[in-house]
Parts: structure tokens; sequence; C-alpha cells
């Protein structure tokens, strides 16, 4: 599927934060995709396409991502965003969901799991930030070429020679199968931070926000979430070591599984899905269950 063919059902809805862009599918309860930095809802396009007859699945666009729209002062922070998302479903009168969460949008899930249990119907978090590992040592190098105002020049020449976007250097490491990734797929996620100055100021923002205090300061809310949890973690990533897959599952008392991925990398929802979505499947279903 195309970045054109699963946006042309894009919505909007206006929450205080700003206009919220998603786009969703299926029936049933709702379940609330979370994409992380520099990606989109697209990331989930493949949960979206097969899990429609069980869940209205809706993939959502952070804010300054995607075709999310927010004020030049708006703050966009991982908290800022873990709050958008209850505004988000308050906007659309949905009252609980199972919640599913992938890089800085898993630590956006657990913030908005601490901060707000009583509307989360289960949770999946798969390769993410978590307590004091935000941001990771080998991302810090790109996080200082943000703050060093070098983003600019770097998206222009991911998009002008995608090879680049594939390199080791560069967003690779992400994935298990780097030069599978579409030219399509990358203009899909980069493209819309090209869009105007305010856009590009706004996902610098949202890096130079990275701050672990974000996920250290609600570790004992977490620790009191109960809704049944699925940790599910590909154990080939530079980023997210397998022990924190470990501590999520020590520190949240409502997981019901941990499972692990074999040399799979952060992307590996997009990378995988079918495996994914086995068990994610599996997990709503025994969730259903256990609330019943």
């Amino acid at each position: 599927m195309s970045g054109a063919d699963f946006f042309a059902n894009r919505r909007t809805v206006a929450t205080p934060s700003g206009n919220i862009s998603y786009v969703e599918h299926g029936n049933g309860p709702v379940a609330l995709f979370v994409h992380g930095v520099l990606l989109n809802g697209y990331l989930w396009r493949h949960q979206l396409a097969q899990l429609g007859g069980l869940r209205r699945c809706i993939a959502v666009d952070l804010l300054a991502h995607g075709a999310t729209e927010i004020s030049a002062e708006q703050d966009v922070s991982v908290t800022a965003n873990a709050h958008m998302l209850a505004q988000f479903l308050d906007a659309l009168k949905i009252d609980q969901v199972d919640l599913v969460g992938n890089d800085s949008g898993g630590g956006i899930c657990q913030i908005f799991a601490a901060l707000y249990p009583e509307r989360i119907r289960s949770l999946a978090l798969t390769n993410c930030d978590t307590h004091d590992n935000w941001p990771p040592e080998p991302f810090k190098p790109f996080v200082a070429m943000v703050a060093a105002g070098g983003l600019p020049d770097t998206l222009n020449a991911m998009l002008a020679d995608k090879s680049v976007y594939r390199s080791p250097q560069a967003l690779g490491p992400a994935y298990e199968r780097p030069e599978a990734v579409t030219d399509d797929t990358i203009e899909t996620y980069l493209r819309p931070f090209t869009g105007s100055a305010q856009r590009m100021r706004d996902i610098e923002r949202f890096v130079n926000a990275f701050d672990c205090r974000h996920t250290v300061d609600i570790e004992k809310q977490l620790g009191r979430v109960r809704a049944p949890t699925l940790i599910a973690w590909g154990t080939d990533d530079i980023y997210f070591d397998l022990k924190w897959s470990r501590w999520l599952e020590q520190t949240i008392p409502g997981t019901k599984r941990r499972v692990e991925f074999e040399s799979a990398r952060i992307f590996f929802p997009e990378e995988r899905s079918s495996e994914f979505n086995g068990e994610l499947k599996a997990h709503w279903i025994s969730s259903s269950r256990t609330v019943n």
C-alpha cells in the first residue's frame, strides 16, 4: 500500500493541542496506534489493513509529525503528546482503547498509561524509549545534529538520495532489511517535514525536547498500570536493548506476556507485520476474556 493510498481517507479532528490527523479502518473496540520520531501513522498500515475485522484501528499523527497541524507555540514534548492523545480521544468520544506504541511513540504510550490508566483497555509496547534510556546512546549524535541546526540539510539529503536514509549512518540500523524500504515509504515519512519552515521547526523542537525525565517521573504510576499488557521486542536493536523489555515486564503489573522477535529491529511491526499482528490479535482476544 502506497502512502497516497493509505492517506486517501485521512481525517482531522480539532483538539486543544491542534488539528490532529489520523487514519482509521475497521469496526469494533478502538485500537490506537502511536508511531515514533520522524515517522507518521503510515508505520501501522499493515495493522490497519489486517486487523480491521477485529478492531476499529486508528493510526494517529503525533504533534510535529505527518499532517497534524499545530501552532508555533504548541508544546510538542512527549508528555504534551500523551495529553494530546487524551484530547484526541475526547474529541472522537472514545472512552477506552487498546493502545499500541513503537519507538518514542511507545514512550508516549507509557506516559499516557501512567497518567490516564482508566482509558487503557489493553497495552502493547514494542521496542521503545523506556525509563532513563531516552534518548538512547546511539541516537544521541542525531539529537546533537538537530540541536546544531543540521536537520534540514539531513532530511533533504535523505529525500534527494534515498540510499542515504537506508545507510548505516542514518535509518539503516532501524531495519532488518533497509534495502527493502521503498522510496515511497521514505517520501511518506519525511516529505511532510519539508512542507514549511514551521513544520521543520516543529520536528526540531520535538527532538530537542527529548529528556528521560518524562519517563523517569512516571515510574511509580507505571507500576500501577494493571491493564493487560504485551511486551513485544526485537532482539537485534542497537537503540533499545532487550533488557528494557524485561524492565517493562517487571515494572508494569498488568504484563501478561513478553515475546522476543529474534534478529528483529526497531521497526519490526512494519517489517514483520504478520508475526506481530498474530501476537497482537491473541493479546486482544485474551485481554477481552480477562475483562469479561
